[in-house]
């Protein structure tokens, strides 16, 4: 499956998701199941199993109610941890006390891996996003515009020339990794990803207390024709 799983369309994942977002939420255990890992989650004649790894929550399995009928899911789950905690103690001797188990429906290593690279979806889709919008509000007005992510700022300003050539100027203050910064460049719009050059400071902007503590970098480079045509170029911020 390439899609990630938090934009699936499905009322158990959407209702999992509205109830775990608050960490300091309670949640009913499912009473069934030995205790370490069961959660509740409900939706319409939907129900799912949640477990809570440190504050990450992992919907770990789901079905149909159905009370009264062994398809419940409730009653499947405990059928289905009753028969491997059954085979677990028939091929080890020292055999477990719960009366179920279900330890193999739990996240693995390769669930961590997707987890991960989900994420890194998430973000750099978020960045393009944030590029784009910075680039149309600095568009407008040639100020510098900004947006706040968990390490760093990024600030975004349009700047033309005596030339009427135009620039985008980068600004990025925090703890950023390398790859993250060619991450930026590379996907800031209508600029060549081997095209930039860098600055001191952005123009027409006096040193903030962040710049100064830093680390901050500053880069620019020259935008193709398209954004200096009339109406256009920025009437602040010109050199």
């Amino acid at each position: 499956m390439t899609v990630p799983l938090d934009e699936i369309d499905h009322p158990v994942l959407a209702k999992a998701s509205e109830q775990f977002a608050d960490k300091n939420g309670k949640h009913e255990r499912i009473r069934s199941v030995e205790t370490r890992c069961c959660s509740r989650s409900r939706c319409s004649d939907g129900a799912a199993r949640v477990w809570l790894d440190a504050d990450l929550p992992w919907l770990v399995a789901a079905g149909r109610r159905e009370d009264g009928s062994v398809d419940d899911f409730y009653a499947a789950l405990e059928a289905d941890g009753r028969a491997v905690r059954a085979r677990y103690n028939a091929e080890h001797s020292d055999g477990l006390k719960t009366a179920t188990h279900t330890a193999h429906l739990l996240p693995a290593r390769e669930d961590h891996v997707r987890y991960r690279a989900e994420a890194g979806v998430r973000f750099v889709r978020r960045l393009r996003a944030t590029l784009l919008d910075l680039a149309h509000a600095t568009l407008r007005d040639g100020r510098e515009h900004t947006r706040e992510f968990d390490t760093l700022t990024l600030g975004l300003q349009m700047c033309a020339d005596d030339g009427h050539e135009t620039y985008l100027a980068v600004r990025i203050t925090g703890s950023v990794p390398p790859n993250l910064t060619v991450l930026i460049l590379r996907n800031a719009p209508g600029c060549e990803a081997e095209g930039w050059f860098p600055e001191y400071a952005l123009p027409k902007r006096d040193l903030l207390p962040a710049d100064r503590r830093g680390p901050t970098s500053w880069t620019h480079a020259r935008l193709p024709r398209y954004w200096t045509r009339s109406g256009s170029r920025p009437s602040v911020g010109a050199n």
